[in-house]
C-alpha cells in the first residue's frame, strides 16, 4: 500500500453527492444498498475520480497489484449507511479484495476506531514494512496486523510479485541511470515512466525510501543506490510519482 493523494471534486458530482448523503441521514443498510446500487451517474463520476488517483494504471489502492474494478467503501455501507455517498469513504479496489477478502469486514479496536488502514488518511508506511527481497509486509501496528490480515496483503501471489517487481525496478533504474550520464535523458524518462505505471507502487517507494536510510546499500546495491542518488533520475522520479503530495523522497547527502 502507499500514500493516495485524494483529490476534490467537480463541482456538479460534490452537488449530487451531497444530495444523496442528505438523503441517507436515517436509511437503513438495505435502503442504502438500492439507492447506491440506482446510482449510476454518481458512481461513474466517483470512478473518474478514483482512476485519477490510483497508483500505476489504475491499480487497487489496498493490493495494488490488480486493476481496480470496485468502487470500495471503507465504512461498508452496513456499517455505516450514512456514509454511502461520502467522497471521503470511497476507494478503488480490484474485485478480489473487495468481494473475496474485506466484504463487509471493518474490525475495531476497544474505543470504536477503525483498524484498517484507509491510505487516502494516512501513510501506510507507519503501520507496514516491506521487506523487499521476500514480498512480505511486517506490521508497524495493530492497524497494519489487522490491514494484513483483512486484505491478505501476504498471500503467496503478492508476496512473489512485489519480490519479481523488486528484481525489475533495480533493473529499470540503473537503465535510467545509465541514460542519464549519456545525455539522453528522454529515454531515461520513458525507462522510469514505464516503472512507475507497473503493479505494485509499494516496491519502488519503499527503494527510495531505503536509499535514504543507513543500510540503504545493503538491501539495494551500490549500484542501484548510486541510480537513486542521480539527480536526473530522482527529480523524473519526484515528477511522476509525488506531484501534488508532500511525500518527496529526501535527498540523500553525500
Amino acid at each position: 500500500m502507499i500514500r493516495i493523494v485524494r483529490i476534490p471534486l467537480e463541482a456538479n458530482l460534490a452537488g449530487q453527492l451531497a444530495r444523496r448523503t442528505a438523503s441517507m441521514a436515517d436509511a437503513d443498510t438495505a435502503t442504502a444498498r438500492r439507492a447506491w446500487q440506482s446510482a449510476r451517474r454518481e458512481k461513474a463520476g466517483i470512478r473518474r475520480h478514483l482512476n485519477q488517483m490510483a497508483p500505476g494504471v489504475q491499480r487497487c489502492m489496498y493490493c495494488a497489484d490488480n486493476l481496480g474494478t470496485d468502487i470500495d467503501h471503507f465504512e461498508p455501507i452496513k456499517e455505516s449507511p450514512a456514509g454511502t455517498f461520502l467522497w471521503p469513504n470511497h476507494l478503488l479496489a480490484c474485485s478480489f479484495c473487495n468481494s473475496n477478502q474485506k466484504r463487509d469486514l471493518f474490525p475495531r479496536d476497544l474505543a470504536g476506531r477503525p483498524l484498517l488502514i484507509d491510505p487516502t488518511q494516512e501513510d501506510p508506511v507507519s503501520h507496514l514494512r516491506l521487506i523487499l527481497r521476500t514480498g512480505e509486509y511486517r506490521a508497524l501496528s495493530a492497524r497494519g496486523t489487522s490491514t494484513i490480515d483483512v486484505f491478505g496483503l501476504n498471500r503467496r501471489d503478492l508476496t512473489r510479485g512485489r519480490a519479481a517487481a523488486f528484481e525489475m525496478a533495480k533493473a529499470a533504474l540503473n537503465r535510467a541511470h545509465e541514460l542519464a550520464r549519456a545525455s539522453r535523458r528522454d529515454e531515461a524518462a520513458e525507462c522510469l515512466g514505464a516503472l512507475a505505471e507497473q503493479p505494485h507502487a509499494s516496491v519502488l517507494r519503499e527503494m527510495l525510501r531505503s536509499a535514504t536510510l543507513p543500510g540503504g546499500v545493503h538491501v539495494l546495491g551500490p549500484d542501484t543506490v548510486t541510480a537513486i542518488g542521480d539527480a536526473t533520475v530522482l527529480a523524473i522520479l519526484t515528477r511522476m510519482l509525488w506531484r501534488g503530495t508532500n511525500a518527496k523522497p529526501r535527498a540523500r547527502s553525500a
